[in-house]
């Protein structure tokens, strides 16, 4: 099971004197084990959002520290903004990663609002997942009536709160503290100044939509239904919240967007419809922005979706897949758009995982000729089998747009983006081979001295072993799934790329046989003979399978490229 994992994502209401915020993300990086992921302020909004992630306990940790030090240096009576808020630390959602629970993440959740409000005497509301009542789910309706509304309405007995006293803090104001899915907070810029034809477009998308009126759309009487509440013309995208406002320090007018669950209306799918609301209007939308990280899925999901739109391949890289849905949503029209610097996962990703991958051919080629026994023939495999993959891959993406082809692209898109997810996992075998090696060696350093470390060493050893067994297994697996792919290629592919196909099945046979010789000599060191067993007899049938294919294709390979 993965290890659990939380993301924290505060907003603090102070988005200009840098000195402030710096000292508030200071105390939260004070916490061992906390990486700060991105730190996000802003001049109009009077606001920054910072993100950061760790294991339950310690995001709880800094999270309280965070707003410990948000109470003591932001004073709300002083504060300006044009985004709603409450209190110095305005909300402060947890949001499972990794390896936890909604209902595990609401119990931590409930430990950092209790102490918040009773050591450091901030009134605090659970809302979303963590909800004491449906009424106090929705942010907005805990918020509503801001900083300035709130001293009287804390005295209403249906407004008190869930931790701490029902009296008004004048100096932090209240803190809304709960769990959500992943949220997107995302703004589409428009080419007009008008607040009012924002909040026009924003009314049309979001999924509260707008309150119905008889005649005038704007001054019209409300229409209600027969309990007296008003009746409300849904929006046309599913879990978005939506704002219109007028941002000075960029002269422009912005549709501000929650995507409260990216698998409902992911962020191409938001972008587009904004696109379509405001053309309808003879407004256009003339880019975008990202506040906050997002996950990798979000941008590489929007460029397969451009580029199917254009009826192009999606089977390329997940560097192109970003650039394209960048370039697409004018991601990079306000500020510079760094992938590596916005995306979650590249913000978690450890450089030394990918030292190998990341070399130049010669640099790999030198480092696999020195003296040091890793990368050796496990990690060379894996190159050998990631080249097979781009190979094919290739051989689809070329088809797809093989002139007389048309028709045919999403056959050949759809084998390309089976070929790039087999190129990245031999490309993360590459280093994951050397770092097993790696393994084994360390664990052969730990002491034995006494009879209790020489039962320790021992388990250590055969559990990297095993590991070191099981990752070249792991290579033999998708080295064997491009077999497929090539075979596709082979019969239905670009007949000027075949001699491509034949070297990528060449360098797939060498993959895994190179990888099955490691599995063996890895595996005889396990002393636990039903694992060995296992993983020789997986190892051996791949292997006989891998020749079959091997067998089958090249001779039609070989004719073909003869013209035969």
């Amino acid at each position: 099971m993965a290890t659990p994992l939380i993301e924290c994502v505060p907003n603090f209401s102070e988005g200009r004197d840098l000195s402030i915020i710096k000292q508030i993300t200071d105390a939260i990086e004070s916490v061992e084990g906390i990486k700060l992921l991105d730190v996000d302020p802003g001049k109009a909004t009077n606001r920054t959002v910072v993100t950061f992630v760790g294991a339950p306990e310690a995001v709880v940790e800094a999270a309280y520290r965070g707003i410990q030090k948000a109470g003591l240096l932001i004073d709300m009576r002083q504060h300006h903004g044009e985004h709603p808020r409450m209190g110095a630390t305005d909300v402060c959602p947890l949001i499972p990663i990794s390896g936890i629970s909604i209902e595990e993440c609401v119990q931590y959740a409930q430990q950092l609002a209790q102490r918040v409000g009773e050591e450091l005497d901030i009134p605090v509301y659970l809302y979303e997942a963590a909800a004491s009542t449906p009424e106090r789910k929705n942010l907005a309706s805990i918020r509503a009536g801001e900083y300035e509304g709130f001293a009287t309405k804390i005295l209403q007995p249906e407004w008190k709160p869930d931790y701490g006293q029902a009296v008004f803090n004048a100096q932090s104001g209240a803190t809304v503290i709960g769990v959500r899915d992943f949220l997107v907070a995302y703004n589409v810029n428009l080419n007009t100044t008008s607040t009012r034809r924002a909040n026009s477009i924003a009314f049309d998308v979001r999924e509260a939509g707008r309150v119905k009126r008889t005649g005038d759309p704007i001054t019209g009487p409300i229409v209600r239904d027969e309990q007296g509440n008003a009746v409300s013309i849904p929006g046309s995208l599913k879990s978005v919240k939506a704002i219109g406002w007028f941002i000075e320090e960029y002269g422009v007018a912005q549709i501000s967007m929650n995507l409260t669950n990216i698998n409902v209306t992911p962020l191409h799918l938001a972008f587009d419809e904004v696109c379509k609301k405001a053309d309808s209007r003879g407004i256009r939308v003339t880019g975008s922005e990202l506040v906050g990280l997002v996950p990798l899925k979000c941008l590489t999901d929007a460029g397969k979706y451009f580029l199917e739109k254009q009826e192009r391949s999606a089977g390329v890289s997940e560097a192109e897949l970003i650039r394209i849905a960048v370039r697409s949503m004018g991601l990079d029209e306000l500020a510079p758009f760094d992938p590596a610097k916005k995306i979650i996962e590249y913000q978690l990703h450890a450089p030394e995982d990918e030292v190998l991958q990341r070399m130049t051919i010669k640099g790999f080629a030198d480092e696999t000729a020195s003296e040091s026994p890793a990368p050796g023939g496990g990690s060379v495999a894996a190159l050998a089998g990631a080249l097979a993959a781009a190979l094919g891959t290739m051989v689809a993406n070329l088809s797809s747009h093989k002139r007389g082809w048309d028709e045919r692209w999403q056959y050949f898109s759809t084998w390309a983006e089976q070929g790039q997810k087999a190129k990245a996992e031999l490309l993360h075998l590459i280093d994951e081979d050397t770092a097993s090696f790696n393994a084994i060696m360390k664990s052969f350093e730990l002491p034995k001295a006494t009879e209790a470390e020489k039962k320790s060493r021992s388990a250590a050893i055969q559990a990297a072993t095993k590991y070191a067994a099981e990752v070249p297994l792991r290579t033999m697996k998708a080295a064997f799934g491009v077999f497929e792919l090539l075979a596709a290629m082979s019969k239905e592919g670009n007949p000027n790329s075949i001699t491509d196909v034949g070297v990528g099945v060449l360098c797939a046979r060498t993959a895994v046989y190179g990888a099955y010789l490691n599995v063996v000599v890895n595996a005889s060191g396990l002393k636990d003979a039903g694992s060995k067993d296992a993983i020789l007899a997986e190892a051996k049938a791949i292997l006989a399978s891998a020749l079959e294919q091997e067998k089958a294709l090249l001779p039609e390979i070989e004719a073909k490229a003869a013209g035969v």
